[in-house]
């Protein structure tokens, strides 16, 4: 399996980016995929999941109103959309993909639930 993900650069605080995660070497449409971030001393955390036919999704709550994810089963492609962008936001963005069940867990919002990592983009705010 592997999992790519791109998109993340240097931003303006205020301004967009839009993350692209694609993965091969499993059947990308069957599985829930989730984006996750760190930032230097920190833990990763939960950002946003998306079931495999893209109709369910949930936000961390930093992330509700201003990132949208979304997928593309027919590209084997998933992509976080940033808008609004601030400072705290400066981070390693990783795609994951939730390999252990065609349904979305409970525990969406764990690392632990996910069987498969990018190496992450990185995006980074200027203030």
């Amino acid at each position: 399996v592997h999992v790519v993900e791109s998109g993340g650069g240097l931003v303006q605080a205020g301004g967009s980016l839009r993350l692209s995660c694609i993965a091969s070497g499993l059947p990308f449409s069957l599985y829930a995929m989730g984006w996750f971030r760190q930032s230097a001393g920190k833990e990763r955390e939960f950002v946003a999941v998306i079931n495999r036919s893209g109709g369910i999704t949930h936000y961390g709550d930093f992330a509700k109103g201003r990132f949208t994810i979304s997928r593309d089963n027919t590209k084997n492609t998933m992509y976080l959309q940033l808008n609004t962008l601030n400072a705290e936001d400066t981070a390693l963005y990783y795609c994951a993909i939730d390999s252990k069940s065609i349904t979305m867990g409970s525990d969406y919002y764990q690392p632990e639930r996910y069987s498969y990592w990018g190496q992450g983009t990185q995006v980074t705010v200027s203030s």
